[in-house]
């Protein structure tokens, strides 16, 4: 017997030695015996001191046969070779030891290990030196484990083969099948998949339950779909790495059919056709259906429940369709001769209510029989064409006529021919044929018969006639034509030129003439309908001229047109036109002479007149003149002129000659009594009136400037009669003691001048200065009384003043001064000692716990008693002396300054400070100044008693501990301790919580030890949460609480268990990879490791499109679906607790739960279209309700939803507007094109885009290319666009043959030869047109003197067919004067201003001064045009250039604020000129144009956010950050306001709590930011607050501002090699960078110039000041942390500006 021990490699366990006892006993009796004869020492095994060799090999072909297992190694103390070798037992076999060395031997494996068969071989190894003795060994323990491998497949338990299941079966279980796994672990786990042989896998499912395959129907069953369902079941094992095991097991699924479908078609023929006269009851076609239920088949009845019921019926049994009324095709019911028919096929079942049906559609065809004949729309036509009308001019109907005639019938049957009868040729109609439908035109064929004096009314028929050969039918309607007159005959006046007068300064509405023009013709175009329609020339936009009565009055009177002065003629051509102003033209010229009125004021010849005169004279230095002339006519009392004086303040000392002008004097004038400054000259202004005697008078000024000089007539005046003062003993000399003043009342300097002396009395005290009059201390004199002999107190002096006259002129006064000495203010005060004051911390804020009290020996003190803040001080209750940076023991207390009361302000708090010294100063503030301050000083000791107003404190914030679940009774937990700030400090513990918990714990009163007091569960309590009280020992108590937390740990003994969750998700197959599908939720009741849940997901059932996160149970796709691909995935979840630590020594526990996730459909498939390629071709007289051309197209995404369903539309394409879409019926994907209305006259190829578009959401698009070809049809006539009709034009006499007048354009809206113009002249020999281009050219000689008027009309004509259009232009060209004058405005400037965003603001130019008379001739007066030449490039104005109206589109102020235009007059308003300045600059004028603002721009401020900061030590009242805000208006429109709105937020701030007033102030007009209160050491924080600006009419904008309070050692200082107004300009590109590079808030606080250590002041060099606010925590940073950064970031910074930095010592 022998015993074998596993031990683990573990080097803290002692190695276990395993010993044979018979063997070792005989060991030790051999080695005696060796002993006795000879020493042989025994061998040994080399193990690394193991007592067992354990090795693990895998099974099967992962340890293959002749595989090296393990080499032994042995040790002989003598040398000796060894022999190695293994015991003989069972199993042995499988081994084969094989020496390699004296001391060394291989183990090989000699066969294949199956760990199924045996999983562990135990063997006994020897070893011998061969002097052991026979069959003594050293044996050695050698355990061989067999480790598992996944070599066995899953073998299903016996199963049913087939299942039967009813199609209308609910979902549920079907069968369970089981397969076992002979593996071990994860290899002998086996999970269940389903497969379906034709792979429908969508209505089965199988579930892992317990090991077994539970297999489900999920959906609903349908025979007619499939009646068998081959499945195929696989049980996989859970390998997780390696090779996977499946088993397979077969089962069949046969469907039991049930009634649940309707009848189905299967004989439906979709189009049949029949003939319009086929007899009542001719069969058309059979439709037969049978019932959706194969093994049922019951009878099936069949009606028409649409489309057909007047005319079509159906046998109820065999499904034959037949005639039951007379058809028409033509008839407009039946959609062009098509009848859809919607059938009805029911079963007749005697289960199903109601009876199943479905329903077909059938389309019957109507064939064509010649039943119809040609009809016109109208049953008349009454027309009109006008006399004398060109060939082929079509006549226009009237009384709503439409000139259309149709025949319905289909091929020849539809076609007819057109033609004229009884019209004697005069007429012929086009198209001469149609088909089906057709418009028609009748034109003019022989125009020798229209003439309106011989015939007004023409009658006659017009013909449609079908062109079959046999039984064709016809139409006639009659047809009336009104003949219409022409106007051919002009306007003449009665006279050519007309003379008229009128005074310059008539009114509006003054008439000026009246004109009077007759005409041959009759009616309209006779003297009837003749209309004044038009005035030209330099004064016409001022005239109105009546259109019917021919009367002309003045519009607009004034203005440089009406001055004689200027313009004494005016030539005004006038135009008469009949037809009420529509016809023939002609015009009479009007000659306005203007009369002379007086308006004309006398003007002076100079603007201003001057003279000298001397105080007191009577008569100038030289003459004064002044001469005036008047424009009126000479010799008229219009410019008779007279003089007077009619202003200033003294002109009644003066007189002025009414007829000569001359000035002078009336008596002497008084210098002083002028008013003026201290000069000798000053000014006297009079105003000098001119009038006329005209009627009304007129008068103008000019003013008159006499320059009087002054001489010294006044002596010296002092302003008292004596003065007093009383000044100090003490004044130290150069004092000023007092000053006097005299005034000498002469008008000028010198003679004003005074100079001040004193003249006794001064003692040599005093002196005075002899411009000011200070009389002041004299030099190194005192006026102490003390000093004097004998005592004085008073002085008296005498001063003179003297003016600056010279010689005997020079005058004086003088004047007593009495100075009084005053003694002075020199002791110090005494203060009383304060001695020692005891107060309770806590005590009321505002008790006066002491009261100062001083005296001080002078006569009226001032004294003042504050503290001294540096030699007072305080200590804690361990009398560590406690810092005022630590804890403000100054800030508690208010010493009132006055009555030296000491109040408490704040409360007090003993555990801060205990005792403090206050050293108290008194002062008189009645001291002389200059002196030494007169101050006393003591300490007073206040000594602060304490309170119990702390509570006690924790060390901790909470305890959290743990235990083990059952520990003993005693054991210990935590201990908790707890401190006071009070001198009541012994505490006392108590436990609180609920009852239950608190019975298992116990806590010690005194030291706060927390025990176990019972047996505590994990599972009933995993933590205990208790409350621990600590109360304290003062009156009243005080306690504090804490939270203890005992968590009690746990063993690992319950199973993961899922929450109850939907087993099967539904997701769209475009689902992102990552997105979470579920959280799939499993709880173990265990905690740690045993209660922590990994999840894991089945590989196979995945196929790698879905993850699971092991930790958090998250369910994501990890790879992009298609559900076109595959729609159903069947996942296996799997819960493993301590899986890491536990899963393969299989101390993990588990739970399966199956997933299923559904695919949806997206619309992820855009439809492919499909359109013809070549273009379909039709005419513009195609009938808009047939179809032109049908289009298709395919959709991937399913059929069965609206991702897979496709509509058609027109979205881009030339004309896509006139044509549309239409669904075929039954087919969803097909569309058919159709034209929404008569294509007449749009002929043309389009291309049309059209758009496919399925029904998803979103739709997906794709869009092809549709080409339509329309052709045309000759139904337009040519129409001229250039020049308009009977315009005039001038061509020179010395024009060349050739020389181009005039080219002329027309169009036609036709298109290739139907559209081809060409152009014809008719007469006038001179000239000649290009058939093409139609250009006019001259083609012989002119000359005027023979011919000065050539009447043109020019033909233009179409290429079409059968008969080309025509239409006519009329042309009147007028051979010029070479010598001609041109156009020019009376003056060259005019100035016009037009407020922004004003909508078409017009206006009028001023007209044109044609010519002076003797230029005129016999000339035409030609309508003159305006152009803008220059200055609109912009295109903000546009000119009418025949009226000379400007109009402007709504201009900007901001972007431009004036605007130049230039404009040219000319003759030519034809064609736009070319502006050439140095030619055309006589013609042109400059229209200036200014934008007057408007408030149209809020203001916007510079920056949406400013900030700045301010130190502790700022003054009150301080400017020191402004806000700016920018109005792009002008003037009051840009006044900017500021605003302060809402409330300043303070943000982490300290010592601001009794701020009772807004800490900023925001100035309204600057948007300086001002400081609102004083600031202390010790205050912190930052402020935030909004800042509005607004302008004059309430637009605004808003800001964000953010101050931060600062230490005054917190600003940084940079010194810049710049000067300060460099730096100013940069400074904002300095700010940003440097907050860009140290990503922080920087605010500028000065700039001023570099000052050196010497105090010397460098200009080349400038000293910034700023400080850092951390962005994040509004933080201002330390001027060490501004430091590191700009060092960090100094190669970013050295580009910016070269600096230097330094901390500020300010």
């Amino acid at each position: 017997m022998y015993t074998r021990t596993y031990t683990t490699n573990n080097a803290k366990t002692p190695p276990r030695v395993r010993l044979k006892f018979p063997q070792f006993i005989g060991v030790i009796i051999f080695l005696l015996l060796c002993h006795v004869v000879k020493s042989n020492r025994p061998p040994r095994f080399l193990i690394d001191g193991r007592s067992e060799i354990v090795i693990r090999l895998k099974e099967g072909p992962d340890t293959p046969v002749g595989s090296l297992i393990y080499r032994l190694r042995g040790i002989d103390p003598d040398g000796d070779a060894l022999q190695f070798g293994i015991r003989n037992q069972i199993g042995s076999d499988i081994l084969r030891i094989e020496a390699i060395s004296s001391n060394e031997a291989n183990i090989y494996l000699v066969k294949e290990l199956d760990r199924e068969v045996r999983d562990e071989y135990s063997f006994v190894l020897t070893l011998t030196d061969g002097h052991l003795g026979e069959g003594n060994f050293i044996t050695q323990s050698f355990l061989l484990l067999v480790e598992d491998v996944n070599d066995n497949e899953p073998i299903f338990k016996p199963y049913p083969s087939a299942i039967t299941v009813k199609e209308d079966a609910q979902p549920g279980i079907l069968t369970t099948v089981e397969a076992t796994d002979l593996d071990e672990g994860a290899y002998g786990q086996v999970l269940y998949h389903l497969q379906e042989l034709d792979g429908d896998e969508d209505s089965f499912s199988v579930q892992t339950v317990n090991g077994k395959g539970v297999i489900r129907l999920i959906n609903s069953l349908d025979y007619e779909r499939k009646s068998l369902y081959q499945l195929r079941v696989l049980a996989v094992d859970r390998a997780n790495q390696g090779r996977i095991n499946t088993g397979t097991a077969a089962i069949l699924i046969k469907v039991q059919d049930i009634e649940d479908q309707p009848p189905e078609f299967v004989v439906a023929t979709p189009v049949t056709r029949i003939s319009e006269d086929s007899p009542v009851g001719t069969s058309v076609l059979q439709v037969r259906a049978i019932d959706g239920d194969r093994g049922i088949n019951n009878r099936i009845s069949y009606s028409i429940i649409s489309g057909g019921e007047e005319h079509f019926e159906i046998d109820t049994s065999s499904g034959i369709v037949y005639t039951v009324n007379l058809l028409d095709r033509e008839d407009p019911n039946n959609s062009n001769g098509a009848y859809i028919l919607e059938i009805l096929a029911t079963e007749e079942s005697h289960i199903i209510s109601p009876l199943p049906s479905a329903t077909t559609e059938v389309t019957i065809i109507v064939t064509d029989v010649n039943d119809e004949k040609p009809r016109f729309r109208s049953e008349k036509y009454v027309c009109e064409v006008i006399e004398n009308a060109q060939q082929n001019t079509p006549i226009t109907f009237l009384q709503d006529a439409l000139p259309e005639v149709y025949d319905y019938d289909q091929g020849k049957n539809g076609t007819f021919e057109l033609y004229i009868v009884d019209d004697n040729g005069v007429f012929d109609v086009t198209p001469f044929k149609g088909i089906n439908e057709a418009s028609f035109l009748i034109r003019v064929n022989n125009p020798l018969y229209l003439d309106y004096e011989k015939i007004t009314v023409m009658n006659f028929s017009l013909v449609a006639k079908e062109i079959v050969t046999k039984d064709a039918k016809m139409s006639v309607v009659p047809i009336t034509v009104h003949i219409k007159d022409e106007n051919d005959n002009y306007p003449e006046f009665t006279q050519s030129v007309y003379t008229v007068s009128i005074p310059e300064n008539c009114d509006v509405g003054t008439t000026i003439a009246w004109v009077q023009a007759l005409d041959q013709d009759s009616d309209n175009y006779g003297t009837r309908g003749i209309r004044y329609t038009g005035l030209s020339g330099s004064i016409a936009h001022l005239l109105n001229l009546n259109p019917i009565s021919g009367a002309i009055t003045v519009k607009q009177a004034g203005g440089d047109s009406f001055d004689r002065e200027l313009v004494s003629q005016h030539y005004i051509t006038v135009e008469a036109r009949d037809d009420l102003g529509k016809g023939n033209r002609n015009t009479a010229q009007l000659i306005i002479n203007i009369e002379d009125v007086n308006d004309n004021a006398p003007m002076f010849l100079a603007n201003k007149y001057e003279a000298r005169l001397l105080e007191n004279e009577l008569e100038f230095e030289n003459p004064l003149i002044v001469e005036a002339r008047d424009l009126d006519l000479n010799g008229t009392k219009n410019s008779h002129i007279e003089y007077s004086i009619v202003g200033g303040d003294h002109r009644k000392n003066f007189t002025i000659d009414p007829n000569l002008g001359i000035i002078t004097p009336v008596c002497g004038l008084d210098f002083e009594q002028i008013p003026g400054d201290n000069s000798n000259i000053r000014p006297i202004y009079l105003t000098v009136r001119a009038q006329d005697f005209g009627t009304p008078r007129r008068a103008s000024t000019a003013p008159v400037t006499v320059y009087v000089q002054d001489a010294n007539d006044h002596a010296p005046q002092f302003a008292l009669a004596a003065y007093r003062r009383a000044v100090p003993e003490d004044m130290p000399a150069g004092t000023a003691v007092v000053e006097v003043k005299a005034r000498d009342n002469d008008g000028s300097y010198p003679n004003n001048r005074i100079v001040y002396r004193i003249q006794r009395g001064a003692s040599d005290k005093f002196v005075i200065d002899s411009h000011s009059g200070v009389v002041s201390v004299a030099n190194g004199s005192s006026l102490d009384p003390d000093r004097t002999d004998p005592k004085v107190t008073r002085y008296i002096l005498t001063v003179v003043a003297l003016d600056g006259g010279i010689g005997e002129h020079q005058l004086s006064a003088a004047v007593l001064v009495n100075i009084t000495i005053v003694d002075v203010n020199n002791k110090p005060p005494i203060l009383v000692e304060p001695g020692t004051v005891q107060v309770v911390e806590n005590v009321q804020v505002g008790t006066i716990i002491y009261r100062a009290m001083a005296y001080d020996p002078d006569e009226q003190p001032v004294l003042r008693y504050s503290i001294d803040k540096q030699n007072s001080y305080a200590r804690n209750e361990d009398g560590v002396q406690v810092l005022a940076t630590d804890y403000d023991f100054l800030a508690l207390w208010d010493l009132n300054t006055v009555d030296g009361a000491l109040r408490i302000v704040r409360m007090l708090d003993r555990e801060k400070v205990e005792l403090i010294k206050l050293v108290i100063t008194v002062e008189d503030m009645a001291a002389i100044q200059g002196g030494p301050k007169q101050t006393a000083s003591a300490t007073l000791t206040i000594i602060v008693l304490d309170q119990n107003d702390n509570n006690p404190k924790f060390r901790k914030p909470f305890y959290k501990t743990s235990i083990p679940e059952n520990s003993k009774n005693g054991a210990h937990i935590v201990t908790l301790l707890a401190d006071d700030a009070d001198k009541n400090r012994t505490m006392t513990y108590v436990l609180d919580g609920p009852s239950a918990p608190l019975g298992l714990v116990h806590i010690d009163k005194k030291s706060g030890e927390v025990v176990v007091s019972n047996k505590i569960d994990h599972e009933v309590y995993p933590w205990l949460n208790l409350t621990v009280k600590a109360i304290d020992s003062g009156v009243p108590p005080r306690h504090a609480v804490v939270d203890l937390f005992i968590q009690i740990l746990d063993e690992n003994d319950n199973n993961p268990v899922f929450e109850s969750q939907p087993f099967e998700y539904h997701i769209k197959e475009d689902t992102e990879p990552g997105t979470i599908i579920a959280n799939i939720v499993a709880k173990d009741v265990d905690s740690a490791e045993y209660g922590k849940i990994t999840y894991l997901l089945d590989r196979m059932s995945t196929q790698g499109k879905f993850l699971i996160n092991a930790e958090t149970g998250a369910l994501t796709v990890s790879d992009w679906l298609d559900r076109e691909t595959q729609s159903t995935y069947n996942l296996v979840v799997e819960a493993w607790d301590n899986y890491q630590f536990g899963y393969l020594s299989g101390e993990s526990r588990n739970a399966f739960k199956q997933v299923v996730i559904t695919i949806e459909d997206v619309n992820d498939n855009p439809p492919i279209l499909h359109v013809p390629e070549d273009c379909a071709t039709i005419s513009e007289f195609h009938n808009h309700r047939e179809p032109i051309v049908s289009v298709s197209a395919t959709d991937a995404d399913d059929n069965n939803l609206p991702n897979g369903r496709v509509q058609f539309h027109l979205v881009a394409g030339k004309g896509y507007e006139l044509f549309r879409f239409e669904q075929v019926g039954g087919d969803a994907n097909t569309g058919r094109l159709f034209a929404k209305q008569s294509l007449k006259d749009r002929f043309g190829n389009y291309t049309l885009i059209v758009e496919a578009r399925d029904l998803g959401i979103p739709p997906n698009t794709v869009r092809g290319e549709l080409k339509l070809c329309v052709t045309d049809y000759n139904d337009h006539a040519p129409i001229f666009v250039h020049p308009p009709q009977n315009v005039t034009i001038k061509v020179p006499e010395n024009a060349t043959i050739g020389t181009t007048v005039v080219t002329v354009r027309a169009i036609d809206a036709d298109i290739g030869p139907n559209g081809a113009v060409r152009y014809r002249l008719r007469g006038a020999r001179a000239f000649a047109v290009h058939p093409a281009t139609g250009a006019l050219r001259t083609a012989a000689p002119l000359d005027r003197d023979k011919q000065p008027v050539y009447q043109l009309r020019i033909e233009a004509y179409d290429l079409g067919l059968p008969t080309p259009l025509s239409s006519d232009l009329d042309l009147t060209i007028y051979v010029q004067n070479v010598d001609n004058y041109r156009p020019r405005f009376p003056y060259k400037h005019t100035y016009i201003n037009i407020t922004e965003n004003v909508s078409n603001y017009t206006t009028f130019l001023p007209g044109v001064i044609e010519r002076d008379e003797i230029d005129r001739g016999d000339e035409p007066v030609l309508p003159v045009c305006f152009y803008i030449v220059d200055g609109d490039g912009d295109a903000m104005f546009t000119l009418d250039r025949s009226s000379h109206r400007l109009t402007s589109k709504p201009l900007d102020r901001e972007l431009k604020s004036n605007y130049t235009l230039t404009v040219l007059a000319t003759e030519d308003c034809l064609n736009k000129p070319q502006y050439n300045e140095k030619l055309d600059a006589v013609s042109s004028i400059k229209v200036h144009i200014n934008v007057d603002d408007v408030n149209d721009n809020r203001p916007k401020f510079i920056s949406k956010i400013f900030t700045g900061g301010i130190t502790t030590e700022a003054d009150f009242g301080i400017e020191f950050m402004h806000v700016k805000a920018v109005d792009l208006d002008e003037g009051e429109n840009a006044k900017v306001n500021y605003y302060l709105v809402g409330n300043v937020k303070e943000t982490l701030t300290e010592g601001l709590e009794n701020l009772a007033v807004s800490p900023f102030l925001v100035d309204v007009n600057t948007g300086a930011i001002s400081l609102n209160f004083d600031p202390q050491k010790g205050m912190k924080g930052y402020f935030d607050f909004k800042i509005l600006a607004n302008d004059t009419d309430g637009l605004y904008d808003e800001a964000h501002v953010f101050i931060y309070l600062l230490r005054e050692d917190q600003r940084v200082r940079f010194v810049l090699r710049s000067h300060p107004s460099e730096v100013r300009d940069k400074i904002n590109i300095f700010r940003e960078n440097l907050a860009r590079v140290t990503q922080s808030v920087v605010n500028i606080d000065d700039l001023r110039v570099h000052e050196n250590k010497d105090g010397s002041v460098d200009n080349t060099k400038t000293d910034l000041y700023l400080h850092l606010v951390n962005d994040e925590d509004h933080s201002v940073l330390e001027v060490e942390q501004v430091l590191r950064l700009v060092d960090k970031n100094i190669e970013q910074l050295d580009d910016l500006l070269k600096v230097r930095t330094y901390k500020t010592s300010l």
